[in-house]
Protein backbone atom coordinates (compact mmCIF):
# COMPACT_ATOMS: atom_id res chain seq x y z
CA UNK A 1 0.00 0.00 0.00
CA UNK A 2 1.09 3.57 -0.65
CA UNK A 3 0.55 5.90 2.31
CA UNK A 4 0.69 9.69 2.01
CA UNK A 5 0.53 12.41 4.65
CA UNK A 6 -0.94 15.89 4.32
CA UNK A 7 -0.80 18.94 6.58
CA UNK A 8 -3.44 21.66 6.86
CA UNK A 9 -3.52 25.04 8.56
CA UNK A 10 -6.19 27.71 8.74
CA UNK A 11 -6.93 30.82 10.74
CA UNK A 12 -9.99 33.08 11.02
CA UNK A 13 -10.77 36.23 12.98
CA UNK A 14 -13.27 36.23 15.82
CA UNK A 15 -15.96 38.91 15.44
CA UNK A 16 -19.27 39.90 17.00
CA UNK A 17 -22.47 39.01 15.19
CA UNK A 18 -21.53 35.67 13.62
CA UNK A 19 -22.17 32.14 14.86
CA UNK A 20 -19.19 30.18 16.18
CA UNK A 21 -19.06 27.10 13.95
CA UNK A 22 -16.26 24.61 14.50
CA UNK A 23 -15.95 21.07 13.24
CA UNK A 24 -19.41 21.28 11.73
CA UNK A 25 -21.27 22.22 14.92
CA UNK A 26 -22.38 25.54 16.34
CA UNK A 27 -20.86 26.26 19.73
CA UNK A 28 -22.39 28.89 22.01
CA UNK A 29 -20.11 31.94 22.17
CA UNK A 30 -20.51 35.71 21.98
CA UNK A 31 -18.24 35.86 18.92
CA UNK A 32 -18.03 33.87 15.70
CA UNK A 33 -15.50 33.33 12.95
CA UNK A 34 -15.27 35.73 10.02
CA UNK A 35 -14.83 34.38 6.52
CA UNK A 36 -16.25 34.10 3.02
CA UNK A 37 -17.93 30.81 3.96
CA UNK A 38 -19.14 29.86 7.44
CA UNK A 39 -15.43 30.17 8.40
CA UNK A 40 -15.19 26.73 10.02
CA UNK A 41 -11.46 26.93 10.62
CA UNK A 42 -11.21 23.27 11.67
CA UNK A 43 -12.93 21.83 8.62
CA UNK A 44 -10.87 24.12 6.37
CA UNK A 45 -7.62 22.82 7.89
CA UNK A 46 -8.86 19.23 7.46
CA UNK A 47 -9.73 19.87 3.80
CA UNK A 48 -6.23 21.22 3.18
CA UNK A 49 -4.62 18.25 4.93
CA UNK A 50 -6.60 15.78 2.85
CA UNK A 51 -6.04 17.63 -0.42
CA UNK A 52 -2.34 17.95 0.35
CA UNK A 53 -1.98 14.25 1.11
CA UNK A 54 -3.39 13.43 -2.32
CA UNK A 55 -1.43 16.26 -4.04
CA UNK A 56 -4.70 17.89 -5.13
CA UNK A 57 -3.72 21.51 -4.37
CA UNK A 58 -5.61 23.36 -1.62
CA UNK A 59 -9.05 24.42 -0.46
CA UNK A 60 -8.74 27.86 -2.08
CA UNK A 61 -8.12 26.26 -5.45
CA UNK A 62 -11.25 24.11 -5.27
CA UNK A 63 -13.50 26.59 -3.41
CA UNK A 64 -12.14 30.11 -4.10
CA UNK A 65 -13.16 32.92 -1.74
CA UNK A 66 -13.58 35.11 -4.81
CA UNK A 67 -16.55 33.02 -6.00
CA UNK A 68 -20.10 33.94 -5.02
CA UNK A 69 -20.89 30.22 -5.25
CA UNK A 70 -19.10 29.69 -1.93
CA UNK A 71 -20.32 32.85 -0.15
CA UNK A 72 -21.62 31.73 3.28
CA UNK A 73 -21.04 28.10 2.23
CA UNK A 74 -21.55 25.35 4.78
CA UNK A 75 -18.05 23.93 5.26
CA UNK A 76 -19.50 20.48 5.96
CA UNK A 77 -20.54 20.38 2.29
CA UNK A 78 -17.03 21.40 1.25
CA UNK A 79 -15.54 18.55 3.29
CA UNK A 80 -17.93 16.05 1.70
CA UNK A 81 -16.80 17.26 -1.74
CA UNK A 82 -13.14 16.93 -0.71
CA UNK A 83 -13.74 13.36 0.50
CA UNK A 84 -15.42 12.54 -2.83
CA UNK A 85 -12.44 14.06 -4.68
CA UNK A 86 -9.99 12.03 -2.57
CA UNK A 87 -11.93 8.81 -3.26
CA UNK A 88 -12.34 9.54 -6.99
CA UNK A 89 -8.54 9.87 -7.22
CA UNK A 90 -8.09 6.34 -5.86
CA UNK A 91 -7.41 7.15 -2.20
CA UNK A 92 -8.98 6.16 1.09
CA UNK A 93 -8.60 8.27 4.20
CA UNK A 94 -6.61 6.61 6.96
CA UNK A 95 -6.91 9.04 9.84
CA UNK A 96 -7.15 12.72 10.73
CA UNK A 97 -5.50 14.44 13.70
CA UNK A 98 -6.26 18.08 14.54
CA UNK A 99 -5.36 20.76 17.05
CA UNK A 100 -7.40 23.93 17.57
CA UNK A 101 -5.74 26.91 19.26
CA UNK A 102 -8.04 29.35 21.08
CA UNK A 103 -8.56 30.80 24.53
CA UNK A 104 -12.38 30.68 24.59
CA UNK A 105 -14.77 29.03 24.32
CA UNK A 106 -13.50 25.90 25.98
CA UNK A 107 -13.88 23.02 23.53
CA UNK A 108 -13.67 20.04 25.88
CA UNK A 109 -17.47 19.73 26.25
CA UNK A 110 -17.85 19.74 22.45
CA UNK A 111 -15.03 17.44 21.30
CA UNK A 112 -17.18 14.29 21.15
CA UNK A 113 -19.86 16.02 19.06
CA UNK A 114 -17.22 17.46 16.73
CA UNK A 115 -15.60 14.03 16.26
CA UNK A 116 -18.98 12.41 15.63
CA UNK A 117 -19.85 15.06 13.02
CA UNK A 118 -16.46 14.73 11.30
CA UNK A 119 -16.77 10.94 11.36
CA UNK A 120 -20.08 11.12 9.52
CA UNK A 121 -18.74 13.56 6.93
CA UNK A 122 -15.55 11.61 6.20
CA UNK A 123 -16.98 8.08 6.65
CA UNK A 124 -14.17 7.37 9.12
CA UNK A 125 -14.68 5.43 12.31
CA UNK A 126 -14.72 7.81 15.27
CA UNK A 127 -11.43 6.33 16.57
CA UNK A 128 -9.67 7.49 13.41
CA UNK A 129 -10.40 11.16 14.07
CA UNK A 130 -8.66 13.08 16.83
CA UNK A 131 -9.50 16.65 17.78
CA UNK A 132 -7.56 18.40 20.50
CA UNK A 133 -7.73 21.95 21.83
CA UNK A 134 -5.15 24.13 23.47
CA UNK A 135 -4.72 27.76 24.39
CA UNK A 136 -1.99 30.13 23.28
CA UNK A 137 -1.35 31.11 26.91
CA UNK A 138 -2.79 34.60 26.21
CA UNK A 139 -0.01 35.34 23.68
CA UNK A 140 -0.51 36.57 20.11
CA UNK A 141 -3.81 37.11 18.29
CA UNK A 142 -5.22 33.76 19.42
CA UNK A 143 -4.24 34.52 23.00
CA UNK A 144 -5.93 37.92 22.81
CA UNK A 145 -9.11 36.17 21.55
CA UNK A 146 -8.88 37.90 18.17
CA UNK A 147 -8.85 34.68 16.16
CA UNK A 148 -8.71 30.90 16.09
CA UNK A 149 -6.02 28.66 14.57
CA UNK A 150 -6.48 25.07 13.41
CA UNK A 151 -3.85 22.52 12.38
CA UNK A 152 -4.64 19.16 10.82
CA UNK A 153 -2.69 16.13 9.64
CA UNK A 154 -4.28 13.44 7.50
CA UNK A 155 -3.15 10.17 6.00
CA UNK A 156 -4.50 8.73 2.80
CA UNK A 157 -3.66 5.46 1.08
CA UNK A 158 -4.23 3.95 -2.35
CA UNK A 159 -7.14 1.55 -2.62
Amino acid sequence: MIFRVGFGYDVHRLVEGRPFILGGIEIPHHKGLLGHSDADVLIHAICDALLGAAALRDIGYHFPDTSDEFKNADSKKLLVKVVELINSNGYNIGNIDCTVVLEKPKLSPHIDAICETLSGLTKLENGNISVKATTNETMGFAGREEGVIAYAVATVYKK
